[in-house]
């Protein structure tokens, strides 16, 4: 009796082919390739045989072959916010260097530049891309009901959407790439309290805008902290800054006035290049602490000097790391793959890296 496809496989110990699959299903090879490959064209009875023998014989779709079969080209892009924002243009020198590598491996990135904190620019921006077809996006995301329905008609058309550093709303988006960043105030928090010892203290906040979820989620655990642990601090209402660097200077130069009797400032989000400024031009106070996000040039400079204590680093290079493999995996229908969970690097100016990649920007009178 001759031997099945299912125990041809078997015996021979060799993973299952696509023409293994056609003969235990009873079709022909070129219909067998339709329905693995989602082609369409094929009969519901068809498609059930061919996916029955997939499972019987356990066989597993060679992506990577087909993608190089059909010479497929993953078309991206990255949303991100424009303007001299020094976490950003990291982002975007990261994108550049990996552009060879993109290449090779078939995958084509645009970036396009968004309104920072803007929701209609954000939404307008996202309606542009419904007719562009991108396989999949990554969007530095607000959160906001009016940016559901252009995220909805892109995935009506089978783009695979993420959010990126900051998330979008959970039911438009099919993963999220960044750290926890109530954890990321939480530490804040904590370290901020160590800070004062025990002592009575006024902090700070700036913020670049709470429709961001990322400046929300952190602002939510340094308050919690702060509320539950260190009853003798007091928070002063943030801040919102929309990560202007000038806005920042002017608010942290208030803050340093003898009259306000502020031990702390908390930046939240951006706009550090104007914190820097006003601390290189007025007398740091004998008792005060001062806590970032983001290890830039200008942050890495003036942890060196004491100028601030503390940076909270979301190393953007992971993150875009990540988003370009969950982005494929995601377009190729594949599972994501298992990654360890994003933790942020606390930097003080005992552990700082030699050097940080200048980003080029004159940061002056814009957000950095």
């Amino acid at each position: 009796m001759k031997a099945s496809s299912t125990d041809s496989a078997r015996e021979t110990g060799r993973m299952p082919t696509l023409s293994d699959v056609a003969r235990a299903a009873g079709v022909s090879y070129a219909t067998a390739d339709r329905v693995v490959n989602d082609r369409g064209n094929v009969a519901q009875k068809s498609v059930r045989k061919v996916h029955d023998a997939m499972a019987e014989l356990g066989y597993v779709r060679n992506v990577a072959a087909a993608n190089l079969s059909r010479q497929r080209t993953y078309r991206l892009a990255f949303l991100l916010p424009k303007g001299r924002n020094a976490f950003f243009s990291r982002v975007r020198a990261h994108l550049d260097g990996l552009s060879e590598h993109l290449v090779a491996d078939q995958i084509s990135v645009d970036v396009i530049e968004i309104d920072a904190f803007e929701v209609e620019g954000l939404g307008n921006s996202l309606l542009s891309i419904v007719d562009a077809a991108y396989d999949g996006i990554a969007v530095v995301g607000l959160q906001s009901v009016d940016i559901e329905a252009p995220l909805r008609a892109l995935r009506e058309q089978g783009v695979v959407i993420v959010g990126l550093v900051s998330d979008l709303p959970v039911d438009y988006r099919s993963a999220y790439i960044g750290i926890d960043n109530i954890a990321a105030g939480r530490t804040a928090g904590r370290l901020l309290g160590l800070s004062h010892g025990g002592c009575k203290g006024r902090v700070q906040i700036l913020a670049g805008s709470l429709e961001a979820r990322d400046h929300e989620d952190r602002l939510s655990g340094f308050r919690e902290v702060i509320g539950q642990d260190y009853p003798n601090i007091e928070l002063l209402d943030p801040v919102m800054t929309r990560d202007d660097a000038r806005k920042v200077g002017a608010v942290v130069q208030q803050a340093l006035a003898a009259e306000t009797g502020v031990t702390a400032v908390y930046n939240v989000g951006a706009g550090n290049s104007g914190l820097v400024a006003t601390l290189e031009q007025c007398a740091r106070p004998a008792r005060f602490f001062c806590i970032v996000h983001e290890l830039v040039p200008h942050t890495h400079s003036a942890l060196l000097k004491k100028q601030i204590d503390l940076v909270i680093d979301q190393r953007p290079d992971v993150e875009v790391n990540r988003a370009l493999t969950i982005l494929k995996a995601l377009i190729d229908g594949r599972d994501i793959p298992p990654m360890q969970e994003l933790v942020p690097t606390i930097y003080v100016r005992d552990n700082l890296p030699s050097h940080i990649p200048d980003t080029n920007l004159t940061e002056q009178g814009d957000h950095d």
